[in-house]
């Protein structure tokens, strides 16, 4: 399934139907008076977060999306049927945006969140609501309000615990690979990685999700090579994991080039915790290893790890230090159980 994170839809909610003018005919009945029904009130559109989606590649090829009308009134005090809701369903995690693609119409972040995005029109009056002591048969009846057209932007970002960061070819796909059952494209040149992958990995019992993204490079901020747009991937992670080529000649510039890219982003990427990982070091050995570390740390970079995603060498290590980052940020989110008070859970 082709992975599509962002994409642009047409909404229109449906209009009111017309109320009606009528009058009761019936034998034997002089004056029956009025008796038009109103229209029945147009569907509405909302979106939904589902389960079982992780793209937005069904909205690729269906744009349009358009509630029904009511249905006008009718005689005998009969009103019109509703027109039928329509409903989106998007993936968890994604974001509704006004056309200027920077209003935040919605964040749909929790399985099951559902926003009206456009209220059905309601529907017109019939002449029997005219109806007074003074005016026994009224001809008039309001129209059905109309519906409501917006163009939007849907955008997704994956709901993951730990974002993968780095340059092109630092070894974030094979780290994915060797954690977990996904399995992302791996070769020996730069941005084989062309969209997110997300895994499950697992460490002494406990499982968190990994997003990997396409590599950034100097500039990606201006769009150069796949640009930043991925980054939002990683903007709801608890924790970053920083991968650095250890074979790479220019060590600590590609740590700054990573580190800048992440404060040019914004969006608070550049505050959140930060594993950083000296990876491929089964290509080093023990003086190298130490050598490189060291430098990395007096650059600025705190607590380098260790690790080679290729023969697993530290990588149970490196999901133990985010194990911590994860479990915090999940705590947090955990709503309180009101039946616990400070002293401990209530006993009757």
């Amino acid at each position: 399934m082709k992975f599509l994170d962002l994409c642009k839809v047409y909404i229109r909610s449906g209009s009111g139907g017309n109320g009606c003018i009528s009058f009761r005919r019936e034998k034997f009945i002089e004056f029956g008076g009025p008796d038009g029904g109103d229209g029945g009130t147009g569907g509405s559109v909302w979106v939904e977060a589902v389960d079982g989606l992780n793209t937005l590649i069904d909205f690729r090829y269906q744009q349009h999306w358009f509630a029904q009308n009511g249905q006008g009134g009718m005689g005998r005090n009969r009103t019109g049927k509703d027109g039928d809701d329509i409903v989106l369903r998007v993936p968890v995690g994604t974001e509704i945006l006004e056309e200027d693609e920077e209003t935040v119409v919605a964040d749909l972040a929790t399985l099951g969140d559902r926003v009206l995005l456009a209220k059905g029109g309601n529907g017109g009056w019939g002449n029997l609501r005219f109806k007074t002591s003074t005016n026994q048969g009224p001809r008039r009846a309001n129209p059905g309000q109309e519906g409501v057209e917006r163009t939007l932007w849907l955008r997704l970002k994956l709901i993951a615990d730990v974002g993968l960061v780095g340059l092109p070819n630092a070894g974030k796909s094979t780290f994915l690979a060797a954690t977990s059952n996904a399995r992302p494209k791996i070769a020996d040149y730069p941005f084989t990685t062309l969209h997110p992958n997300l895994g499950v990995v697992s460490v002494d019992g406990r499982e968190f999700v990994v997003a990997d993204i396409p590599g950034l490079i100097e500039g990606a901020h201006e769009g150069r090579g796949l640009g930043d747009i991925f980054l939002g991937h990683v903007e709801r992670s608890a924790v970053l994991l920083h991968l650095i080529d250890g074979t790479s000649g220019t060590l600590i510039e590609d740590w700054q080039t990573i580190c800048d890219e992440l404060d040019a982003y914004g969006a608070g990427l550049s505050e959140k915790p930060r594993v950083t990982v000296l990876n491929k070091i089964d290509a080093l050995d023990d003086e190298e290893r130490a050598f490189l570390k060291d430098e990395l740390e007096a650059a600025g970079a705190k607590d380098v790890m260790l690790m080679s995603g290729a023969t697993n060498e530290g990588v149970t290590e490196v999901l133990r230090a985010l194990a911590p980052h994860v479990q915090a940020r999940r705590a947090a989110d955990r709503p309180a159980d009101p039946d616990e008070e400070e002293g401990g859970s209530w006993q009757p």
